[in-house]
């Protein structure tokens, strides 16, 4: 049986769906805090069992009879993420599986400026360790966090935010489609994957570009200062340690740690990789719809 834990967040779902479109419901089971949110998969056959990283005594049941395991990555930063990833991968171990799964990062790396990269190099060098097969999906920039980066690009025709660099923005669509292939052929990679990425790395401006193209109004891109910005989330509700990790993420993307592309997603979809353009596109439309 293939469990797959997370499987009601926005990249576990769509691996489920994925897979089920490969191989019967009866060989696929979901690891979920909240078993109610999966009763939709329940039906279809799936075994919908309550599984938390951080209560490894509900992982030994959620897992059991497991022949693979995909560990979605916990929303946690440091110690407390990899915590959570070692005790669903020990449990994992544990029930006999004979491969575990991991989505990683493409940056993932002791020394990254972006706090949850380290975290995926810790996670990769335990799995390493255990003497399981295993594999560690070397994910792009999940695309969907673009959006969350324009401000009021639409209201101001500014998009305002601090020195960038050049990101291998991803769908988790696709993500979601590499994975689930990858499961269902079993052990078509070991260890860390090339890097599953979108094959062009974009920074701001080239997104300020796009949306004027999108929206026919010119978008500039304007550099502000990195306190500025963090003053700005922090004014707005923004717990000041959140803002410092998503700086992070600025000064990571300046060092290049993101602009990795990469064939091999394109190779396992056997179709192009969707563009950042098309990511736009939805945002650009929902701006217009009246709420």
């Amino acid at each position: 049986m293939i469990i797959i834990t997370g499987a009601t967040g926005q990249l576990g779902s769509r691996i489920v769906q994925q897979l089920l479109q490969r191989v019967p419901a009866d060989r696929v089971g979901v690891s979920v805090r909240d078993t109610g949110r999966a009763a939709g998969l329940a039906a279809r056959g799936v075994r919908v069992r309550r599984g938390d990283y951080t209560d490894p005594g509900t992982l030994a049941e959620a897992f059991e009879g497991a022949t693979q395991v995909l560990i979605v990555s916990a929303g946690d930063t440091g110690a407390d993420a990899v915590a959570q990833h070692t005790a669903a991968i020990d449990a994992a171990r544990d029930a006999g599986a004979r491969r575990v799964l991991y989505t990683s990062h493409q940056a993932a790396g002791a020394d990254s400026l972006f706090a949850p990269m380290p975290d995926h190099a810790a996670t990769e060098r335990y799995l390493g360790g255990t003497g399981t097969p295993f594999t560690a999906l070397r994910n792009g920039f999940y695309a969907a966090t673009v959006p969350h980066l324009l401000g009021q690009a639409f209201e101001t025709g500014e998009l305002r935010a601090p020195a960038d660099g050049p990101v291998s923005w991803t769908a988790h669509a696709d993500l979601a489609e590499a994975a689930a292939i990858v499961l269902a052929e079993e052990g078509r990679f070991d260890g860390a994957t090339p890097p599953l990425t979108a094959p062009d790395a974009l920074d701001l401006k080239d997104v300020a570009g796009l949306l004027s193209d999108l929206t026919g109004r010119t978008v500039h891109r304007v550099v502000i200062d990195d306190d500025e910005w963090t003053a700005r989330l922090v004014a707005h509700g923004m717990p000041e340690s959140r803002a410092g990790l998503l700086l992070g993420m600025f000064h990571a993307s300046r060092r290049g740690e993101f602009a990795t592309t990469g064939s091999t997603l394109e190779s396992l979809l056997g179709r192009a990789a969707t563009p950042v353009r098309s990511v736009l596109h939805e945002a650009v439309t929902a701006s217009r719809t009246p709420a």
